[in-house]
């Protein structure tokens, strides 16, 4: 556990971004992910692979993937215990919102940029081409662990993770103001890929302080405020 990020002074470059991007900048009161004095640490690498796995063959199941071949795969991966209940009713039975799983290519983004697969995150522009390769190979059969040795991944500092995740805090709320008043947002995204982004690094950075419960499960992440 490291000492997280003065977030003050966090918060001033995220709003400096956001003036930057030309976005509606959050009212005064808008509260800080963290308070001074707060531990950050990132969860366990294997606790991120397992996520971004498990999200990756989601998604693939929203492009085609057989049903009998995602659930042999995640069986096979020993990754049954890591799926959330909505998304196994998705995977075993198609049941649920496709559209909101389509949307969780980001977050498999956002955990690949935390594994160190993927080199940026810019909220301006899409997940990079390169993803779909840097991801277990699941046409091919692509075990877990041999996905794993394969990856070689090299997790960001826990301290760079929460100073992108103040900034994804603000964007989330910028977005969706820009989008409500029918303003342009810049670059390539949308609120929804924004939001995507924003639950993995909720989920993926866990802070430590007075004022910080257990850190959520997948589920649980709120991103209501």
């Amino acid at each position: 556990m490291k000492a997280a990020p003065d977030p003050r002074a966090v918060r001033d470059a995220s709003l400096s971004e956001l003036d930057r991007l030309g976005l509606p900048l959050p009212p005064p009161a808008f509260p800080l992910v963290w308070e001074p004095g707060d531990g950050v640490e990132l969860r366990p690498t294997t606790e991120l692979e397992a996520r971004a796995a498990v999200l990756h063959v989601v998604v693939a199941r929203c492009f085609g993937m057989p049903t009998e071949a995602a659930m042999s795969w995640l069986l096979g991966s020993h990754l049954v215990d890591f799926v959330t209940p909505p998304e196994w009713q998705f995977v075993a039975g198609g049941k649920g919102d496709h559209r909101s799983f389509v949307l969780h290519h980001d977050a498999v983004f956002a955990l690949a940029w935390l594994l160190g697969l993927s080199r940026h995150l810019d909220p301006t522009a899409p997940p990079e081409d390169r993803m779909m390769q840097q991801m277990p190979d699941l046409p091919a059969g692509e075990p877990f662990d041999r996905w794993r040795s394969r990856s070689l991944v090299a997790p960001r500092a826990a301290t760079e993770a929460a100073v992108l995740l103040d900034l994804y805090y603000c964007l989330d709320w910028a977005f969706q103001e820009a989008e409500k008043a029918g303003r342009p947002v810049p670059g390539e995204m949308d609120s929804n890929a924004i939001g995507q982004r924003r639950w993995a690094l909720e989920w993926a950075v866990v802070f430590t302080g007075p004022y910080h419960e257990e850190p959520p499960e997948w589920e649980e992440v709120d991103l209501s405020v």
